[in-house]
């Protein structure tokens, strides 16, 4: 007879408590930790490393059997912490299941976790752009696609839980993890970062929330500084990504590394269990980021010892510390046994854990070790992924600027300079492979066929290529060479921003933070070499962030954005410049204004933005949701259905009639903002509800209806209970945030209303 923990027909909670009633203290425990056993060993000393403290907080060296002979809950990247091919490595996790598997009394398997903001962080894996450019598509549907494949991906690999959406809602371009978020604004982040989630776990894959929450905000721009910000900012920015997240079915979350107002979050039921569940309703596992329980002894010293860590981090929530065993082996056994935690809080966390292995399948009788690649080995990096890595890349470039320079007319004679012209991985972000794992071995290749912008453009040019400056530092000979380059050229396409990586082997990425937002190293020296030669210079912003480009835009011929567009950037690059593409995108984080230190988000009280009472003008260049076509549609009369006003509870409609008069196909986005004149507290100027992408065949009229729960309009109160409530605001459909088409005053009328984690979060549009 099967006993009920294995049975598939049991409901899950028999099946759990059947199993946790036959284990011992020690099994359990067992389930609360990973193994981290193929750390790359080229990567010691001064090396760079792929984890914040990787050396000094590595685990103690491994005993395998004695560690698998209680069990084991997770497997720590198998595939993206050293080059390994993928049919070596499934067969490396089948042999390490198999191992986990006869090496304890209930024979239960490890939870294999990777890296997959991008694309899964495997050798020769399909590279797709970073969550800026998801941003940048303003595309949920196509990210959802893109998921879904990388999902599919993994399972192959027999990989069951990534680590990603990133939600962190920027708050400071300094920072160097901007690339790996969505934007700037909430929505946009919450919206696109639950396609990602819906897509990933339509394979059968835990979507895994970082970084819960706040990390975003750390001083400065500064990697893992503290964070001092009040809960009207978490609850209204930087909280809400996760809630709709959350609604998606997110079935995990990681810890943020950073203090919050001085306690580590790490550390911090009022977050990790108050909000997260109590409030939120999350059921499912908190597995703490890289070494984070380890670092309430080693950086924020709020504990005396691993013991004292690991009891306040299980107290606070934390269910399964990632990558290895530092605290929940041994030092978490010792604070049980001095009274410092209860054995409920194992078994709290242990619940939790076995039932997300349920609902993978991983306690069902016959479960097999075997990832499905090996028993249909192929290519990971098909045409699909292909065709989904090319369509977001060129739905996420950004024109910002045109003076009738692009398209790039044929027979033009170009230059192309840059350190970003002729380097493929350039095109890539730090949780890249290449960038993330591949800079360990520089003789490694790829493991993808990449083009470089200048290889996409040689297709469709004469050209001649100059380095000018690598992405930091270089001489004043190369400067010159590329500037002569630019004189006997028709146009220059300058090549200019960022190579990604980590701790300081990149501009962007984990750990490389920005002093300030001029261009790298002497590229804004570059820039201003070429642009004296005279010739048109087409900008090409190829980084992990926006820069100040102030003192350069009014003399450039056309200026193009595009973040880390990963392996199809470069023909999708050379498709707008060409025209062959009509570039559609939109940018979900705002270009800084002159004064190159000064970062500002759109998301800004009155006080907050330009004001007669302080010398310096934190307005964006180029703002969020800014990006220019070829061709765009025509907009009509937009009309608000509300008859009697907007009712605190109720809907409104909004419709925007748009005709597409030219001769090719057309895509635009229609923001929707709105603007709260009179609040309890200080409120954005205005703020985004809706942004439906919209596309449009030659000749081709469509009317997009918008429909707006007033729950939308909600914020935090002065007594931190979530309102809606009665008053005139305005309805402000635009082109970008600063870009008003029309505005739409409507009076929201009927009695206050307290909402919280059951509210509307999303508009619904149809287009007709």
């Amino acid at each position: 007879m099967t006993e009920a923990w294995r049975d598939p027909a049991q409901p899950g909670a028999v099946r759990v408590a059947d199993l946790m009633a036959r284990m011992s203290l020690r099994e359990k425990v067992a389930q609360m930790y990973g193994a981290w056993l193929n750390v790359d060993e080229t990567a010691d000393g001064d090396r760079p490393q792929v984890a914040p403290h990787q050396n000094d907080q590595a685990p103690d060296p491994i005993d395998w059997s004695e560690l698998v002979r209680h069990g084991l809950g997770q497997l720590t990247r198998v595939y993206g912490s050293t080059p390994i091919e993928p049919v070596a490595g499934a067969r490396r996790v089948a042999d390490l299941q198999s191992q986990i598997v006869a090496g304890g009394r209930f024979g239960i398997p490890a939870i294999v976790h990777e890296e997959c903001l991008s694309g899964v962080a495997a050798w020769r894996a399909p590279i797709f752009p970073v969550p800026l450019s998801w941003g940048a598509s303003f595309d949920p549907r196509l990210v959802e696609r893109m998921a879904a494949h990388i999902g599919r991906t993994m399972r192959r690999l027999g990989v069951q839980q990534g680590l990603a959406p990133v939600l962190d809602v920027i708050r400071d371009v300094r920072w160097g993890r901007v690339e790996e978020t969505i934007g700037e604004d909430p929505h946009l982040v919450g919206t696109v970062g639950a396609a990602y989630v819906r897509g990933l776990q339509s394979a059968g894959i835990v979507a895994t929330l970082k970084h819960f929450v706040g990390y975003s905000a750390s001083r400065a721009g500064r990697n893992l500084a503290p964070v001092s910000i009040g809960p009207r900012e978490i609850a209204d920015v930087l909280l809400p990504p996760f809630e709709m997240a959350l609604r998606a079915g997110a079935r995990s979350v990681m810890n943020n590394y950073t203090d919050v107002d001085g306690v580590p979050v790490a550390a911090d039921p009022t977050l990790l269990t108050e909000l997260l569940r109590d409030r939120l309703g999350f059921d499912g596992t908190v597995v703490s980021d890289y070494f984070a329980i380890a670092f309430l002894e080693s950086l924020h010293g709020v504990a005396a010892d691993r013991a004292e860590a690991a009891a306040n981090a299980l107290r606070a929530g934390i269910d399964v510390e990632l990558p290895g065993v530092n605290c929940y082996g041994s030092p978490l056994l010792k604070a049980l046994e001095a009274g410092d935690v209860d054995e409920t809080m194992i078994d709290r966390a242990v619940e939790r854990i076995l039932r997300q292995k349920c609902e993978l399948g991983l306690l069902d009788a016959g479960w097999q070790p075997e990832p499905e690649l090996l028993a249909a080995p192929s290519a990971l990096d098909d045409a699909e992924a292909r065709d989904i890595a090319r369509r977001l890349a060129e739905r996420s470039i950004v024109l910002l600027r045109n003076d009738d320079a692009l398209p790039l007319r044929p027979g033009t004679r170009l230059a192309v300079v840059g350190p970003g012209a002729h380097r493929p991985d350039a095109l890539f972000g730090c949780y890249s492979f290449p960038r993330h794992v591949g800079t360990h071995h520089p003789d490694l290749e790829l493991g993808v066929d990449v083009q470089s912008v200048v290889d996409a453009l040689r297709q469709d040019f004469s050209l001649v290529y100059s380095l000018g400056c690598p992405f930091t530092g270089g001489s004043d000979e190369d400067i010159a060479a590329a500037a002569a380059a630019a004189a006997d050229a028709d146009v220059c396409v300058a090549v200019l921003g960022d190579l990604a990586g980590l701790f300081g082997t990149g501009t962007s990425g984990e750990g490389c933070d920005a002093p300030d937002l001029r261009l790298p190293g002497r590229q804004e020296e570059l820039l201003e070499a070429l642009l004296a030669t005279g010739t048109p210079v087409v900008l090409v912003v190829l980084a992990g962030r926006p820069y100040e480009l102030s003192r350069q835009v009014d003399r450039l011929a056309a200026a193009v954005a595009t973040f880390f567009p990963g392996e199809e950037g470069a023909p999708a690059l050379a498709d707008v410049l060409t025209g062959r593409v009509n570039p559609s995108g939109r940018l979900p984080v705002g270009f800084p204004g002159a004064g190159a230190s000064q970062p500002a988000t759109y998301l800004a009280a009155p006080l907050g933005r330009r004001s007669e009472v302080s010398t310096v003008d934190p307005s964006q260049l180029f703002p969020f949701g800014h990006g220019l076509s070829y061709a765009d549609a025509a907009w009509g009369e937009v009309s608000l259905h509300s008859p009697d006003g907007w009712a605190t509870d109720g809907e409104v409609e909004v419709t925007v009639p748009l005709r597409n008069d030219s001769d090719r196909e057309v895509s635009t986005v229609v923001q929707i903002y709105a603007h709260d004149p009179v609040a309890q507290v200080a409120r954005p100027v205005r703020f985004l509800l809706a942004a439906p992408r919209v596309d449009l065949a030659p000749g081709e009229s469509r009317t997009l209806v918008v429909t707006l729960h007033a729950d939308l309009l909600s914020y935090t109160g002065r007594d931190g209970r979530r309102r809606v409530e009665p008053g005139d605001i305005e309805l402000l459909v635009a082109r970008s945030s600063t870009d008003v088409h029309t505005a739409l005053p409507v009076p929201v009328v009927g009695p206050v209303r307290h909402v919280g984690a059951s509210r509307v979060l999303s508009h619904l549009a149809r287009v007709i």
